[in-house]
């Protein structure tokens, strides 16, 4: 292994319960904008990897990581490496301390369901799935998102991505993606 692939790894010491998630290592980037490169160019090169919120323990880098099979890490390198996304940091998940923390919160009003992702939520009408309410971020997209969005039924809508051009587009289609898990089989 190069010199700077040994700084770029982490080494923490396991805790006592180091069995959890240890098949999954977190990749920590400076900007949300190389997140997004990233998981573009793993998913488009085929890994299994999940945006998530970094665990507590890494004070650095953007609100977001990308969680990936550890025993992959040195192909999702290069990879990263080609596509000009290196990570700060790769931290493989030793125990629960470790552990990358979901994105979604996801709620249930009754009549509504409410996914949110980041900063940004989407609420959906049960009933017939029609998109009643987006919210949060203050990027200049948002209202031009939500005006695109509000009144469409969930598998008819646009997805956030193909209107929106900001972080808060991205946490958007992020949470429009799980409600569509939620909502459609």
């Amino acid at each position: 292994m190069s010199v700077g692939l040994r700084k770029l790894f982490r080494k923490i010491s396991p805790g006592p319960q180091a069995s959890v998630r240890a098949d999954r290592g977190i990749l920590v980037f400076e900007h949300t904008s190389e997140v997004i490169r990233a998981e573009q160019a793993l998913k488009g090169a085929g890994y299994t990897v999940k945006v998530m919120g970094p665990p507590p323990e890494i004070q650095k880098g953007c609100d977001l990581v990308v969680e990936y099979p550890l025993i992959e890490g040195l192909d999702i390198l290069r990879t990263l490496q080609q596509a000009g996304a290196n990570p700060l940091e790769v931290v493989p998940v030793t125990g629960p301390l470790l552990a990358p923390v979901d994105l979604f919160q996801v709620k249930d009003f009754g009549q509504y369901l409410m996914v949110r992702a980041a900063n940004m939520k989407i609420t959906v009408d049960k009933a017939d799935q029609t998109i009643v309410n987006i919210s949060g971020g203050g990027c200049p997209d948002v209202p031009y998102i939500a005006a695109q969005l509000i009144g469409q039924r969930l598998d008819r809508a646009p997805a956030p991505r193909e209107v929106g051009h900001t972080l808060c587009g991205y946490a958007l289609q992020l949470a429009y993606e799980e409600m569509v898990r939620q909502c459609l089989p």
